[in-house]
């Protein structure tokens, strides 16, 4: 829904309000928001999570990449994350304020990423590619390609997500070929930015234009999303402030003696 206000107010009063939070109140945001984007895409797979005031989870195995729980408070303990999910080797933890230590319940640390936010903005210099929201399957398995990590082939990304109003797949085209994308799910007080690529490694062009086309899906809001590497180096030039650290946890079957 549009902002009632002129979009230069709506602007100024959003930043003051990111302004006026913690960076761990932001991360508790975030977090919130990406456990929704978890639940979104588990039910397109048949797999309907649950929220609790600490965590998001799911009582069966979720589909691959996506976690069996996102916690959603600093304070929660291993026993309320591991409480209603299959804890059997598999399944993973998504540790939204790396203060937890699943290593004596037999997990492994998968990765350490960092938060990231973007103040809402005016628009900025326009992208060389166009950039627009995915209406079709043809254009979603286009995306997907392109994506190129799908680990069970064609399909991964369903057809349901695109008939979700808070959910947005972008793809930025050259010529008729998509060749970047993310994906962006809009909370109360923030847009999530996930899954950007760009086949040509230029992640700071895609962390970009895929924050304008969501802010051109919903308004300029706050831009949130978590990521390492060389993403997250691309992010930061890209307008982004790291904000708090995540872990991913992963219990891995135990080693033969």
């Amino acid at each position: 829904m549009a902002c009632p206000m002129s979009r230069t107010r709506c602007v100024e009063t959003r930043r003051r309000i990111m302004r006026c939070m913690s960076e761990r109140q932001l991360v508790g945001v975030a977090a919130q928001n990406n456990a929704e984007w978890c639940d979104a895409f588990c039910r397109t797979h048949g797999v309907v999570g649950r929220f609790r005031p600490e965590s998001w989870f799911s009582p069966v195995r979720t589909p691959p990449y996506y976690p069996d729980a996102v916690t959603l408070l600093p304070d929660v303990t291993i026993e309320q994350v591991l409480s209603g999910i299959d804890a059997s080797d598999g399944c993973s933890v998504k540790d939204s304020f790396a203060g937890l230590n699943l290593g004596a319940a037999g997990f492994r640390c998968l990765f350490r990423a960092e938060w990231l936010v973007r103040e809402p903005a005016e628009p900025r210099v326009p992208s060389a590619r166009r950039w627009s929201a995915v209406t079709t399957a043809e254009q979603l398995g286009e995306w997907e390609a392109a994506w190129a990590e799908a680990p069970e082939g064609p399909g991964f990304f369903r057809r349901a997500l695109l008939e979700d109003g808070t959910i947005g797949v972008l793809a930025g085209y050259d010529g008729d070929r998509i060749v970047a994308g993310a994906i962006a799910n809009r909370s109360s007080t923030v847009i999530g930015l996930s899954n950007v690529f760009d086949v040509a490694g230029d992640l700071e062009s895609a962390w970009v234009a895929g924050a304008s086309a969501a802010g051109a899906l919903w308004g300029e809001m706050p831009t949130v999303g978590y990521d390492s590497g060389e993403s997250l180096d691309a992010a930061h030039t890209a307008g982004f402030e790291s904000i708090g650290e995540l872990v991913v946890w992963l219990n891995v079957p135990s080693s033969p003696e």
